[in-house]
């Protein structure tokens, strides 16, 4: 899986060891749902102050959140002429300073909820949502799969 990670805003510090999480939750679940090598996602680290910008703006929502998932793949695709085929997937946005306040809430490290962030937004780019109970119990049933083979409890 082709993996474009960034922060913003640029002050922001992203501790050592976050992008070797990341990476290893996308190529495991590329693993896992069979995605082509050439499959590409963006992740943007960033804090609360921006999230809660794009989570009130794109879902009318006013208030930080742990993740956004910005699906770039919902309609119909333009044919790529004289290249090779291309699944952009979309973008994750992830608050790291909720990813934080979460970590220490829930009792686990920054990197566990870091891939667990990862993996529901990237769920959310495959079509999983968790809108209803039984849709919700599906995502949840799917995180803890991918989790499990990664040798990651709760």
């Amino acid at each position: 899986m082709q993996v474009v990670l960034s922060s913003q805003p640029e002050s922001l510090v992203v501790p050592d060891g976050l992008e070797s999480v990341i990476r290893t939750v996308l190529n495991k679940t590329a693993e896992v749902y069979d995605l082509s090598p050439q499959t590409e996602v963006s992740i943007l680290f960033t804090d609360n102050a921006t999230i809660h910008s794009l989570n009130r703006d794109y879902r009318g929502k006013d208030m930080p959140t742990d993740v956004l998932s910005f699906a770039l793949n919902e309609g119909d695709e333009p044919t790529i002429i004289d290249g090779p085929p291309e699944n952009l997937l979309g973008d994750i946005i992830i608050s790291l300073e909720k990813a934080a306040e979460q970590a220490a809430e829930y009792g686990h490290s920054l990197e566990r909820e870091v891939a667990f962030l990862t993996l529901h937004g990237l769920l959310h780019l495959l079509g999983y949502d968790h809108e209803t109970e039984d849709d919700r119990a599906e995502m949840r049933q799917e995180e803890e799969a991918v989790l499990g083979l990664l040798g990651i409890g709760r």
